[in-house]
C-alpha cells in the first residue's frame, strides 16, 4: 500500500494522518508535514497511524527527527498504532518520548 500523509491544523494541534508503509522513499513526504508543523509552533502534533501499516527505520528517523525540530515543550500523540508499528517504536525506546493513545480525542490533546 502506498504511503500517505495529510496534515491538518485542528485548534492550534498538528494533526498528520499516516496511512500506507512509511519507508525510506516515503520519509521525505512525512519530514515535510513535520516541518510544517514546526513552522506553525504548535504546542501538540497529533499522527494518527491507525492506518499505517509498516514503519522502516527511515519513519522512525523520521520520528526523532520531529522529536527535535519541535523541541521538548512539544508533545506528540501517537493514535492508533498497529502492532507492526509499535514494535518498531518500542526497540529503540523511542515510546518513552510520545504519549499514546487509542482514538483520536481533540479533547484531551487540546488540553495538555
Amino acid at each position: 500500500m502506498a504511503f500517505n500523509s495529510v496534515y491538518e491544523m485542528v485548534n492550534g494541534v498538528a494533526k498528520i494522518t499516516l496511512t500506507g508503509e512509511l519507508d525510506a522513499a516515503a520519509a521525505p513526504a512525512f519530514r515535510t508535514d513535520v516541518e510544517k508543523a514546526a513552522a506553525a509552533k504548535v504546542k501538540s502534533v497529533a499522527l494518527v497511524m491507525k492506518d499505517l501499516e509498516y514503519m522502516a527505520s527511515a519513519g522512525l528517523r523520521a520520528l526523532v527527527f520531529a522529536k527535535q525540530k519541535m523541541g521538548s515543550s512539544v508533545e506528540i500523540f501517537m493514535i492508533g498504532l498497529q502492532e507492526p508499528v509499535m514494535e518498531t517504536i518500542t526497540m529503540t525506546g523511542f515510546q518513552n518520548s510520545v504519549t499514546f493513545l487509542d482514538e483520536y480525542d481533540a479533547e484531551k490533546i487540546e488540553n495538555r
